[in-house]
């Protein structure tokens, strides 16, 4: 049964519920090692130079790509989300424990050393936005379930 709570232009040709457009900023900020390493790979000369600027440290670096996984998942299986429901169901709590992660993350790097920065600062606000946006969107919630036919 389809979910009548949400207006019809939430819904596909399917009509199965749209991922909300901030869904897709989530994932990129999720991601954001991932979309660094695939700049730093396009800008072939400025690559090592790009990472050496956002990651000094190389361990941060391949530590970093590691909470970008379930993005990177979600990205892929969004578009045949009907195909794989149980993974799609599931790839929510995924997204948000890396969400978790990346939250803890940023206050841990301080925590050992690491300069405390606007950008920082900013990424942990992101961080505790994108959470809080993930755990009670209902909309995107809905776009999780299920579907019983």
């Amino acid at each position: 049964m389809k979910n009548t709570e949400f207006h019809p232009a939430h819904y596909d040709s399917q009509g199965r519920v749209k991922l909300p457009f901030l869904f897709w900023c989530v994932l990129l900020l999720q991601a954001r090692t991932w979309v660094l390493f695939v700049v730093a790979g396009a800008s072939r000369d400025q690559g090592s130079t790009l990472l050496n600027l956002f990651y000094p440290d190389r361990d941060n670096f391949w530590l970093g790509l590691l909470p970008g996984v379930p993005a990177v998942l979600a990205f892929l299986l969004s578009g045949r989300r009907q195909l794989f429901p149980r993974i799609w169901f599931s790839l929510r709590w995924l997204l948000i424990l890396a969400q978790v992660v990346l939250l803890c993350w940023q206050p841990l790097l301080w925590f050992y050393g690491e300069p405390l920065g606007g950008i920082g600062i900013a990424l942990v606000v992101a961080d505790i936005v994108a959470l809080l946006w993930l755990l009670t969107h209902p909309r995107l919630r809905a776009s999780f379930t299920i579907e019983k036919d």
